[in-house]
C-alpha cells in the first residue's frame, strides 16, 4: 500500500498518464458507461487500486455482485478514500474520492446488501489493472 500522504502528482502528470476515459473520470468527474468495465465480474483474491496514484482502495473480499453495471464493495480500506457530499446533477449523492490524490472514483449509497449496508459504486476505469495476492 502506498503510505505517501502527498498527491503524488500535478495535473498535467495525471493527464500524461493516464487515459483520456481514465483522466475524465478521475479527475473530471465523469462516469464511464454501465457493464463497460472490465473488473464488473473479477474472480480473484488480491487489491483494487487508484489508477491515478496506486493507492490500495478495497480488498477484492469487499465485491460483491449489485446487478448495476459497475464494480460494488461494501467498505474500502481503512483510510483509502474519502466521502464527499455531491449535490450535482440534481441529486444528493455521496462522493467517494481516493484518499492519496483525491480523484473521484465513484458513490457510496447505503442501500448495500451486506452486513455494513453499503454499496460503493465504483468505475472500473479508475482502478490499475488488477492485482492478484497469490
Amino acid at each position: 500500500m502506498n503510505t505517501n500522504n502527498n498527491i503524488l502528482q500535478n495535473e498535467d502528470d495525471f493527464k500524461k498518464n493516464l487515459t483520456s476515459e481514465q483522466y475524465q473520470v478521475l479527475r473530471q468527474k465523469g462516469t464511464e458507461a454501465p457493464f463497460s468495465g472490465k473488473l464488473i465480474h473479477p474472480d480473484k483474491d488480491g487489491f483494487y487500486r487508484c489508477a491515478a496514484c496506486g493507492n490500495a482502495l478495497f480488498s477484492a473480499s469487499a465485491k460483491f455482485e449489485s446487478g448495476t453495471g459497475w464494480p460494488s464493495f461494501d467498505d474500502a480500506l481503512p483510510g483509502a478514500v474519502k466521502n464527499i457530499e455531491d449535490n450535482s446533477h440534481d441529486m444528493s449523492r455521496v462522493e467517494t474520492v481516493c484518499a492519496k490524490c483525491n480523484s473521484h472514483l465513484g458513490h457510496l449509497f447505503e442501500d448495500g446488501p451486506t452486513k455494513t449496508g453499503k454499496r460503493y459504486c465504483m468505475n472500473s476505469v479508475c482502478f490499475e489493472d488488477f492485482e492478484d495476492s497469490n
